[in-house]
């Protein structure tokens, strides 16, 4: 498969059997394993394949919104992103909570969740699959909340 002269590299891997399930994964100068659990065969060596799929879009999430923060100079704190890949009878689609520092203002979330929709892993799973991307609640015992 030789790519169109206008294509470019985003990312390549070399994915070769291991014993049972699990696969060794060369992508740059990483390699890691992934594998299916005892109740899907595997022997969980390692995350499976949706999960490294979670995992992808959960990191490109934060690299981005921590990128952009610094840029605005906001102060995301600790960022975390938490993700759910659910199956449904229309379809696939994404759970993606953001969880930051109560600081962080109403107007810079609603920012931060257009950001996030525009991520360049978001973008190339949105093609094929609903991702659906909300703030944590912020309550905390005797707060407010959101």
């Amino acid at each position: 498969m030789t790519p169109a002269s206008d294509s470019v590299l985003l990312a390549a891997a070399t994915v070769e059997g291991g014993e049972g399930l699990a696969q060794h994964i060369r992508t740059g100068h990483h390699q890691f394993l992934a594998d299916e659990p005892a109740s899907r065969g595997g022997a969980d060596l390692g995350p499976a394949p949706y999960q490294l799929l979670m995992g992808s879009l959960g990191a490109c999430t934060a690299i981005t919104l921590r990128m952009y923060a610094e840029r605005k100079k906001w102060d995301l704190g600790s960022l975390v992103v938490r993700l759910k890949l659910l199956r449904e009878p229309a379809g696939e689609r994404v759970e993606r909570i953001l969880d930051c520092a109560d600081t962080v203002t109403a107007e810079q979330r609603a920012r931060l969740l257009e950001i996030a929709a525009k991520t360049p892993v978001t973008l190339t799973l949105s093609r094929a699959l609903h991702i659906e991307t909300r703030f944590a609640s912020t309550e905390r015992p005797g707060g407010s909340g959101e």
